[in-house]
């Protein structure tokens, strides 16, 4: 138990580090000013390319918008389901440790969200309200990715006995997740290096949660 708690505490040690090499790398390697109103941007060439690829396409942004709407909706889902639990049980030690953990985790990815709000790394390709806007990692990749793989994680283990519900559940959980990533690349609302750290960002705090789930022996 012990050894495995400690091999999953070093992968998510591993993929932070992995992260905060990359976004190093953002501010550092061929930095130019080619945002917005003269704005810099790492990986300039890199990023130029692919947003010059897919252009602009409000479409794309307003179909994410609302893929991140219903993430947020079964985030409350099971923000419902713990508090239930804790009224009938009448005891916040009885609610499911997995929903306990769940809830800190949503209040560590609401941190990291308002942490990259606040320390501009870069800013979006385009201005959406006018004005220049945070843009580094994508807030609305890592938040998408985050509630969906966690409530994977909770559908495998609330919905083990029903087979047809599970597939379901994960099928649409998985849709969600794809069309959010390439969704809002090519909106191009973010820099290909925004969804990349998106992602990292992601599974940091996804293998944190799992490596939680471990040790509280909830996982399978």
């Amino acid at each position: 138990m012990q050894k495995e708690s400690r091999k999953r505490t070093i992968i998510t040690g591993i993929l932070f580090l992995v992260f905060l090499l990359f976004t190093v790398m953002v501010k550092t390697i061929d930095v130019q000013p080619v945002g917005p109103e003269g704005s810099f941007v790492g990986f300039a060439h890199i990023n130029q390319f692919v947003f010059e690829l897919f252009g602009v396409n409000l479409l794309w942004y307003s179909i994410t918008d609302w893929l991140g709407a219903a993430a947020i909706a079964v985030s409350l889902g099971f923000a419902v389901m713990g508090l239930s639990q804790l009224i009938i049980r009448r005891d916040i030690r009885k609610v499911d440790a997995r929903i306990l953990l769940l809830g800190v985790f949503y209040l560590i990815v609401v941190v990291f969200y308002f942490f990259f709000e606040r320390v501009i790394v870069n800013y979006r390709p385009v201005l959406l309200s006018g004005s220049l806007e945070a843009s580094f990692p994508s807030s609305h990749t890592m938040i998408v990715i985050c509630i969906m793989v966690t409530a994977m994680l909770q559908f495998h283990h609330y919905l083990r006995h029903r087979k047809i519900w599970l597939w379901a559940a994960d099928s649409i959980s998985v849709l969600i997740i794809i069309v959010t990533v390439i969704g809002r690349l090519v909106s191009g609302v973010h820099w290909f290096t925004d969804i990349v750290s998106g992602v990292l960002l992601s599974a940091t705090l996804i293998s944190l949660y799992c490596t939680a789930l471990k040790y509280f022996g909830e996982s399978k």
